[in-house]
Order: C-alpha cells, then sequence, then structure tokens
C-alpha cells in the first residue's frame, strides 16, 4: 500500500463512521475557532485601537489618568470628570514649542452618538492610520455656529444627507426633555469612512456649542431660555469657557519630554499629558492579564478537542477488529494497519483544524462591521495569517501523534486475532 492509498482507506473509514466523526470534527472546528477568534480579536483590536490616532504628539486634560483621559477623548469612551479652562488652553497653544493645537468639547450627543466641540484645525491637523489626513466625502466644512460634520456611520445609519436638520440632546441622554430643540444643526459636510470614532462623531464648531448651551448654565433648561433669540445669541461672545481635551502637534518631536513635563509641572490649573501610544501601552498592560487567561483557556479547549479524536477512534476499534483481520488478509503488512490509524487520527485533526479557520473568517467578517459600527473600531489585520496554518499544522501533528495509542492497540490486535475475531 502506498501513503496515497492509505489516507483514501483513512478517508473512506471515516465516512462509514459519519456521525462520531462529524462530532469528532465540530469538536475540533470549534476548539480551534475559539483559539483563533481570541488571538485575531485581541491582536485586530490592538492594531485597531492604534491606528486611530497619529501625527498627535501630547493629549492634554483635567488630571483624570491617562487611561481615562485617552479613552474619553480619542475613543468617545466615558466621560471627562473634571475640564480645563479656556484661558488655559490659550497659554498651551501659545507655547513657543507647539505647532498647532485641537481643542475638543464634548458632552452632548444625538441619537446615540456623541456631539464633539472643535475648529477647523481638527480638519487640519488630526490624523489616523499611517498618518492619513480626514477628507470630506460630501459637502463642505463647517463655518456657521449652527452647522455640523457628519462621520460616515452617522451619515449612514441615521440617513442623513447634505441639509438634513439635527437637534442635538444635552448630555448622553436618550432625548426628550433635554433636547436643544429650539437650535437645530444643519449638516454640510460628511466625512469619508476612517474605521475610527471619527466616524462614530458628529462635529460642530465650539462656538456652537457654546450657544446651545445658553440658558443651560446650571445643567438644565432654564424658563427664560425660550426668550433668547439666535440674533441675541449670536451677538454674545460665544467662546467657551472650558474644553475637555487639546490635541498638541510640535515643533519638534524630540521635545515630547520635556513639553510633558513642563505642562504636568505647571503652576496653576492642573494639567494632564499624556503621548498617545504611551497611554495605550499601559491599556494593554491592564488588558493584557484577561488576554493571557482567555488564550490559556482556548489551548485547553483545544486539547479537549484533540482527546475527542482519541476517543472516537477508540470507541471504534472493538467493532472493526473484522476489518483489521480482512486487511490483514488481503495482504496489509501491520505497518499499513498502525498508519491507517494514524491517518485517521491526522485527517480529523486536519480537516477540523481547516474548518475551524474558516468558522474563525466567517466570524469576523460578520462581527467586525458589527463593532465598527458599534464601538467606531475596525478590526485590522483580518483574513488569513500565518497563525492560521501553524495552528493547523500544530493541531495535525498534535492529531497524528495521539493517534499512535490506538495505532499501537490495532496493531496488536490485528496480529493475535488473524481471521478471527474474538468477542
Amino acid at each position: 500500500m502506498s501513503g496515497g492509498s492509505i489516507l483514501g482507506l483513512a478517508w473512506r473509514s471515516l465516512m462509514n463512521r459519519k456521525g462520531s466523526a462529524l462530532l469528532t470534527l465540530l469538536a475540533v472546528a470549534l476548539s480551534v475557532a475559539l483559539f483563533l477568534g481570541v488571538d485575531k480579536a485581541r491582536n485586530g483590536a490592538r492594531a485597531g485601537f492604534d491606528n486611530t490616532i497619529s501625527g498627535t504628539d501630547l493629549i492634554v486634560g483635567a488630571p483624570t489618568g491617562q487611561i481615562n483621559l485617552l479613552l474619553y477623548s480619542v475613543f468617545r469612551l466615558g466621560n471627562a470628570t473634571a475640564e480645563i479652562s479656556w484661558p488655559t488652553y490659550q497659554d498651551i497653544a501659545g507655547r513657543s514649542d507647539v505647532a498647532w493645537t485641537i481643542p475638543v468639547s464634548l458632552g452632548d450627543s444625538h441619537r446615540g452618538f456623541r456631539v464633539m466641540g472643535t475648529n477647523a484645525a481638527y480638519f487640519e491637523h488630526y490624523k489616523y492610520g499611517s498618518g492619513t489626513a480626514l477628507e470630506i466625502a460630501e459637502g463642505r466644512r463647517f463655518d456657521d455656529i449652527y452647522e455640523a460634520v457628519l462621520g460616515a456611520s452617522v451619515a449612514r445609519e441615521l440617513g442623513y444627507g447634505l441639509g438634513s436638520e439635527i437637534v442635538l440632546t444635552h448630555g448622553l441622554g436618550a432625548g426628550g426633555l433635554t433636547d436643544h430643540d429650539d437650535k437645530p444643526f444643519i449638516v454640510t459636510g460628511v466625512l469619508a469612512p476612517t474605521g475610527t470614532p471619527v466616524d462614530q462623531t458628529i462635529h460642530i464648531p465650539l462656538e456652537g456649542m457654546t450657544a446651545i448651551h445658553v440658558g443651560w448654565e446650571t445643567g438644565t433648561k432654564s424658563p427664560l431660555a425660550d426668550t433668547i433669540t439666535e440674533d441675541m445669541i449670536r451677538s454674545f461672545d460665544l467662546t467657551p469657557k472650558t474644553i475637555t481635551a487639546v490635541f498638541l502637534g510640535l515643533e519638534r518631536r524630540g521635545t515630547i519630554l520635556t513639553t510633558q513635563r513642563a505642562l504636568n509641572t505647571r503652576a496653576g490649573e492642573p494639567l494632564l499629558a499624556i503621548i498617545p501610544g504611551v497611554a495605550l501601552g499601559e491599556l494593554w498592560q491592564v488588558t493584557s492579564v484577561v488576554e493571557r487567561a482567555l488564550i490559556a483557556v482556548s489551548i485547553f479547549v483545544i486539547a479537549v478537542g484533540l482527546v475527542s479524536v482519541l476517543i472516537s477512534i477508540l470507541t471504534s476499534l472493538n467493532e472493526r477488529r473484522r476489518e483489521m483481520s480482512i486487511l490483514r488478509a488481503t495482504g496489509a503488512r501491520p505497518g499499513h494497519i498502525f498508519f491507517l490509524m494514524v491517518a485517521e487520527a491526522g485527517l480529523l485533526g486536519f480537516v477540523g483544524a481547516l474548518l475551524g479557520v474558516l468558522i474563525v473568517q466567517a466570524g469576523l467578517f460578520v462581527l467586525g462591521p458589527m463593532l465598527a459600527s458599534s464601538y467606531g473600531v475596525k478590526l485590522q489585520g483580518l483574513g488569513l495569517a500565518a497563525i492560521d496554518l501553524w495552528t493547523i499544522l500544530a493541531v495535525t501533528a498534535a492529531a497524528i501523534f495521539i493517534g499512535f495509542i490506538p495505532a499501537i492497540m490495532a496493531l496488536r490486535r490485528s496480529l493475535a486475532d488473524g481471521l478471527t475475531v474474538k468477542l
């Protein structure tokens, strides 16, 4: 018998036991899918988060912790516990080592999407990925205090286009009594998709953010707010009193640590300046314990799947003693019987691992857009990778090794039984 004929015989033997073989393949496939799914989701999410902001040297906000400042200012997750004053922002922007600044004001929402107040510098200097600038897919940037530029996901999911009128909600509530319905915004532009939280954001001018809160100084709508006309509001000084955070670009990146230290130790209003990459590294350190635990569990699940291969073949040995005897009688050597058992185990491991890889790819194809839609973070680096090949090879090799146990048992029985089956 050649190697090819042994493999063919092993496959036909498995097909004769379709029920147990399919259950074994399913166990191996799901265990491999769990392992690869955890690994790909972990690495894909990291790459997606890392690509969210690029070219920003420092993020400055109130002292709320590195990770918290990063999450609410960049990823729109959580809320700021404090803000920084406008005079402090002006001092930061006026530093000689600062090339550009992007002021950011957060707090309001619209139908579940965050609203961010900013200025023209945001569209000029904010970058993502490998230094990719934001692009307007439709329309233009905002020029008036009551104009808005939408992220791609906002426009798509809510069905908004140029000229659409939107009413913002005070805070992150569901709307209703907290709506700024007397001051609607007009959509003037839609950003091109970025695969980042930018897609989930509604961008308005800082002056617009101040304007809609005239009469809301106490956190709720004043009875006199409706008496303030639009002309009156436009005549006011709409410079914000506070902002949530500031993105900084430096004249020379070599001064990043010096500038960070100077801002963190600045006299007067306390500040926290963070380096985005360093803050992300701290975030991954926090999550690494959970990641390692999930990977360990996944490896144990694969081990259970491989044990199911062993059990499947062992439980069929007694029923196949006549088959082994017939093979011996037709000229099969003891080595052929041995390699037949090993080949069956290897096939179960290989096909099961291959199915596991396909399940993961299908799952990520479906869940990837859902994650991007819900959190604005696109999984990066998906598709077939080296780890898929190595996992298939490792599971196949482990299955072959496990197959030695039933192979040795089958070999001994075939030698002892001859043509007579002993029951």
